[in-house]
């Protein structure tokens, strides 16, 4: 799958428009490709009293990154579903000084398709890591979110 920019720009339009929080936070989409949903946040908007990230701009970012990938799944397997994030876990790893990189991977959820068409909901537990900008290699994740989600059918 590659990169679909109107499917792209759609997620953040809606990210926008109805969680307008992520405006704020400057929350975007940075590639969807091969599953993988990877999001860019400029740290300014971010920081805490250390001019690190703050730790709930953290767990947004994550939790976003992974129901926004979720969103585009759905969409491109065509299904009008909704989504629920039902609650997660974060650990935080190392402090972020710089803007934030954060990605979730699809791999291995092919499932919650089978179930969603057969029973009309599934769930699903997700996997988000954030990354400082500079990190191009993605080999020191500053923290790792794991979050649930529901999926119903719009009926």
């Amino acid at each position: 799958m590659s990169n679909d920019p109107q499917l792209c720009e759609a997620l953040q339009t809606l990210w926008h428009t109805h969680f307008p929080l992520t405006k704020l936070m400057d929350v975007s989409v940075l590639s969807y490709e091969q599953h993988v949903l990877t999001t860019y946040t400029r740290l300014t908007p971010n920081t805490n009293i250390h001019n690190t990230a703050f730790a709930g701009s953290l767990y947004a970012i994550e939790s976003l990154t992974a129901w926004g990938l979720l969103y585009l799944e759905l969409k491109q397997a065509g299904f009008d579903a909704s989504i629920i994030h039902a609650s997660g876990r974060i650990d935080f790893v190392t402090p972020v000084r710089e803007d934030i990189v954060a990605i979730t991977d699809f791999d291995g959820h092919e499932r919650c398709f089978t179930d969603l068409a057969h029973a009309g909901k599934a769930r699903l537990s997700l996997m988000t890591q954030v990354y400082g900008a500079s990190d191009s290699a993605r080999t020191n994740p500053a923290s790792h979110f794991e979050g649930l989600y529901v999926v119903r059918l719009n009926t």
